[in-house]
């Protein structure tokens, strides 16, 4: 059963970069070059966030745990900001690239940014993928049975699914990112970060809706709903 949960769960997150990779990225070496270098880009832009968390850890060096939720708010804000400036530099250097490229061989056709921006954001997807899933995937192998004391059983096939939602929301960011960088619609760029942003705070926005909703489920029927509020006022 656990090998079952390892192969479908890392099919299930990586099947799609698979295929893409396979049918449109390993018929041409330039891809593949593009591809590992946008994949070594999110890795510095994780040393270097990862280097600005541990810090600003270091500095406060307060253990307690109000300010411990602040200090991973912060993490998570300094690691969107950091990756999206890092796809921006990366942007440039396929820009002066392309450009070097029509100097040396200008009979040759070079990438187009669009393709050069779909295979970055696909190499930032994979390697993203791979950093947030790659320790639950091992321990989906067992031992231990997921759901026995009361946690949530689909636990390795939601993470699944949402390594899955990021990488191809790489792929999308890069190339509106891209588009946006070629045409100078700088909003653009904002509408990548506010998204980014919103997709890596969405499970503290899950647990304040779960907690909205319960409350919600508990005063309304007890008659404490806003029309008794202004009654009340009245």
């Amino acid at each position: 059963m656990t090998a079952a949960v390892f192969f479908g769960c890392a099919f299930i997150a990586f099947g799609p970069a698979l295929a893409l990779y396979i049918f449109t990225i390993v018929t041409e070496p330039l891809r593949i070059i593009f591809l590992i270098i946008g994949a070594f880009f999110w890795l510095v832009s994780l040393l270097f966030s990862s280097l600005i968390w541990f810090t600003t850890a270091t500095l406060i060096g307060n253990k307690d745990e109000p300010r411990e939720k602040y200090l991973l708010i912060f993490g998570v804000l300094i690691s969107v900001l950091v990756q999206e400036m890092f796809r921006f530099a990366y942007y440039k250097l396929l820009k002066r690239a392309s450009e070097g490229l029509k100097i040396i061989n200008p009979y040759e056709k070079a990438p187009s940014m669009r393709l050069l921006a779909y295979v970055s954001g696909l190499g930032f997807g994979i390697m993203s993928g791979v950093f947030s899933f790659v320790n639950t995937l091992s321990d989906s192998l067992g031992p231990g049975t997921v759901g026995i004391h009361g946690d949530p059983p689909q636990f390795f096939l939601n993470s699944a699914f949402m390594t899955l939602v990021i990488t191809l929301l790489h792929v999308f960011w890069g190339i509106v990112f891209f588009d946006g960088c070629e045409k100078k619609k700088w909003y653009t760029l904002l509408v990548v970060l506010l998204s980014h942003l919103l997709v890596s705070a969405l499970p503290r926005l899950v647990f304040l809706v779960c907690i909205t909703a319960k409350l919600v489920m508990f005063l309304v029927p007890s008659g404490f709903c806003p029309t008794t509020l202004l009654r009340l006022h009245v």
